[in-house]
């Protein structure tokens, strides 16, 4: 059984989620949560396998929750979200978020999602993608980014004195550097998105060994989720 948490703080919300999610056979709502704060402590309290996530909660939001959550290691954080909440979506993702789903999404949608995270892959509802990709490709690249972790700048180049940004991006093409080819090529298709299948089907491995290279690529890269991973990929230029 999936052990999912659901945190919004609309009573009737959630009412509607644990009706849904309770109809799946492989799926168990183990508890509520009406703000952030309550969301970290039944996380930490009953340790679900996924937590479904409102964004806009009353005292500590579910960002910060999620962040919490993810780097607590508690739970997988599926984020549901609406359009007028779009600004708060590379927050979430970058807080750690394993996926995001609009609140109109499908029922059949929503369980599959909630099934794949607790497998471990990303789930990104077609909207926020679309919107996501619009948003990376619009904004500037940073400063000596690398193409492959084989062609990362050489040490030494960046300016001395740097921002805590320079500095940041200059430890991200340090961990590039030790990725071994195939690993690039599973960061890449991170950054496009693509699942443990879809990994597996593009490199021509099994589903385990895709599952494997995935691990080890959020190790190296120093990420604990593979919607973090996408963003080092981007701003790597592989994706």
């Amino acid at each position: 059984m999936i052990r999912v948490l659901l945190a919004d703080d609309h009573a009737a919300i959630r009412a509607g989620l644990r009706f849904l999610l309770d109809s799946a056979p492989d799926i168990e709502v183990v508890g509520e949560a009406g703000d952030g704060a309550a969301a970290i402590t039944n996380a930490r309290a009953l340790r679900p396998e996924v937590v479904l996530m409102d964004l806009r909660m009353p005292g500590i939001d579910g960002i910060e929750a999620t962040r919490t959550i993810v780097a607590d290691k508690l739970a997988e954080v599926l984020v549901l979200t609406t359009f007028d909440l779009d600004e708060y979506v590379d927050e979430a993702l970058r807080a750690g978020a394993a996926g995001f789903l609009l609140k109109t999404a499908e029922p059949a949608a929503l369980i599959d999602a909630v099934r794949r995270v607790a497998a471990g892959d990303g789930v990104l509802a077609p909207e926020v993608t679309r919107r996501l990709l619009a948003a990376f490709a619009s904004a500037p690249r940073p400063d000596g980014a690398a193409h492959l972790a084989g062609r990362a700048a050489p040490s030494g180049t960046g300016r001395a004195g740097g921002t805590p940004a320079d500095e940041q991006r200059g430890e991200t093409t340090a961990r590039l550097r030790e990725l071994t080819p195939r690993e690039v090529d599973v960061l890449a298709a991170l950054g496009r998105g693509l699942s443990n299948q879809g990994i597996a089907d593009e490199l021509f491995i099994s589903e385990a060994t895709a599952k494997t290279h995935v691990s080890r690529v959020l190790a190296k890269v120093q990420v604990t989720t593979r919607m973090q991973a996408a963003i080092v990929a981007r701003d790597a230029g592989l994706a």
